[in-house]
Parts: C-alpha cells; structure tokens; sequence
C-alpha cells in the first residue's frame, strides 16, 4: 500500500453518483492564496462518502476531546490562484 501525503482537497465533482476529488499539497503561499499541486485523486460511492465523513468526525472529536486541536468557526480553505 502506498502513502500520500496531503494538504487537503480540492476539485470536488459528482459524476453518476460518484464523487471525486484530487489531493493536493501546498507548494507555497502568495498574498494569503495557496499555490496548489495535485498529487493524486479519490473516487468514493455516496455511501463510502458517508461513512468517511462520519469517521473523519469522530477523529475530529477525538482530537478536540484531548485538547490536541480546538474547533473554531472559520474553516481553512486551499484557495487556488
């Protein structure tokens, strides 16, 4: 198996009930916008995207719950050039 490591995502499509989206990683950052370079792509089912939701969640809330991460109101986003 093989490891990808990522800033984030980015391109988010629903094609005939499939969703995709590439992983990106940050090459720089230039007047608070990111320069971006995808290094691969993931294709789920609904379903698959659901339960990934849900699991990255329960992370999350795991991560806040022992004061590693604090929840704030305003999302970080990858905006593209």
């Amino acid at each position: 198996m093989q490891t990808i490591y990522a800033d984030g995502i980015a391109n988010i499509t629903l094609i005939d009930g499939i969703i995709r989206f590439d992983i990106v990683n940050i090459m720089q950052i230039e007047d608070e916008k990111a320069n971006i370079r995808p290094v691969g792509a993931l294709a789920l089912s609904v379903p698959a995207l659901l339960r990934t939701h849900d699991q990255l969640s329960k992370a999350i809330e795991k991560l806040v719950a022992d004061g590693i991460v604090t929840k704030t109101d305003t999302p970080v986003s990858l905006d593209q050039n």
